[in-house]
């Protein structure tokens, strides 16, 4: 039996880039090929998950809750071996940059164009809202510029990554990142992969489930 692994994902959270990161891997391990799916996760904030921003005001009124909140985030970063800033616009408006995301997968980049996307924003603290971060970043990809931008302005890309969104949230989805595997079998966040992975080894051997 084939096993369906997808990947919900946005580029500005942090968590994500964790996840983004381990999961690569974990797949490759179990010989398993992922769907990658970018999403606009404000869109699934907006929809189904307002609360989250009553949450994150809370947190960061809260000296000791922001001052743990930042540990665990760099002891995760460090285990995930990758850079994690605290950019002073996030939230960023990601949307062009995630549109951006099925233009690298037609020409073969994706994981490239997400890493450097990850990176551009977690890492060097880069707006990637800027059409100017991003030109450099598809620059170093090869990728041309012209097309590139017509296209992330272009309807059929914008519906692809509403599509996308609109998918998560009606699989019952509220963040990112979300996995699936099979279809219906949802782990949301960087904290559950080891989770997935013993679904995985249990789905390849199917007498340790």
């Amino acid at each position: 039996m084939t096993t369906s692994l997808e990947f919900f994902f946005d580029c500005s959270s942090p968590w994500t880039y964790m996840a983004f990161t381990r999961i690569q891997p974990i797949a490759k391990r179990f010989k398993q090929a992922i769907n990658w799916k970018p999403i606009l996760v404000g869109g699934v904030f907006n929809s189904v998950n307002q609360s989250l921003y009553a949450a994150r005001e809370s947190m960061f009124d809260n000296e000791r809750r922001l001052t743990y909140y930042m540990k665990d985030l760099q002891d995760w970063a460090q285990l995930c071996d990758i850079r994690i800033g605290w950019p002073d616009f996030h939230p960023v408006n990601s949307v062009k940059a995630m549109r951006g995301c099925f233009v690298a997968e037609e020409a073969g980049l994706l994981i490239p164009y997400a890493q450097k996307v990850f990176e551009a924003y977690w890492g060097e603290l880069r707006d990637i809202s800027d059409d100017t971060v991003l030109e450099q970043l598809i620059s170093e990809l090869g990728m041309d510029k012209k097309s590139f931008f017509e296209k992330i302005q272009s309807p059929e890309y914008k519906d692809r990554l509403r599509q996308n969104t609109d998918e998560l949230i009606a699989r019952g989805g509220y963040g990112s990142p979300t996995l699936y595997l099979n279809g219906d079998d949802m782990y949301f966040g960087n904290d559950r992969l080891p989770l997935v992975e013993a679904r995985l080894a249990a789905l390849q051997d199917p007498g340790r489930s």
